[in-house]
């Protein structure tokens, strides 16, 4: 079966950081080569700033410098910028990543996503944690 490519939401990428937190499967499937995640510099200074705000800097550059070893993890560079989210602009970073890198999906508890389910071009799929847990265990 084919790994899955996706790009993390910022409000899935917290949660997922912290042995002891429920979600932290994510990170471990992530280390294990489990799926390919894809993240643009607009993702990882977002990611950085709202590590910053519940831990510190030294946690959050910690954690960033690992996810960019790792061989599963790919930085990429949209050059288009779609704007298919109108209620939250600041969202459409993660879904012009996810067209650039040609991901399967955002996963993102999200609301503002719900949008693109109407959008047939480009499109951009989303799912939930628990739907990319039962797609991970298949």
């Amino acid at each position: 079966m084919k790994k899955l490519n996706i790009v993390l939401d910022t409000n899935v990428f917290i949660v997922l950081l912290i042995p002891h937190m429920k979600y932290y499967w994510v990170y471990e499937k992530l280390m294990q080569g489990a799926y390919h995640l894809y993240v643009s510099n607009e993702i990882l200074t977002e990611y950085q700033e709202q590590i910053v705000k519940r831990y510190d800097l030294s946690f959050a550059n910690a954690n960033l410098d690992f996810l960019l070893l790792l061989p599963n993890v790919t930085l990429i560079h949209p050059y288009y910028r779609w704007g298919l989210i109108q209620t939250d602009a600041d969202d459409n970073k993660f879904v012009d990543c996810a067209v650039t890198a040609n991901a399967d999906y955002v996963v993102t508890h999200d609301k503002h996503f719900q949008v693109l389910k109407d959008i047939d071009f480009p499109k951009v799929m989303t799912i939930k944690l628990d739907e990319f847990e039962r797609l991970l265990s298949k």
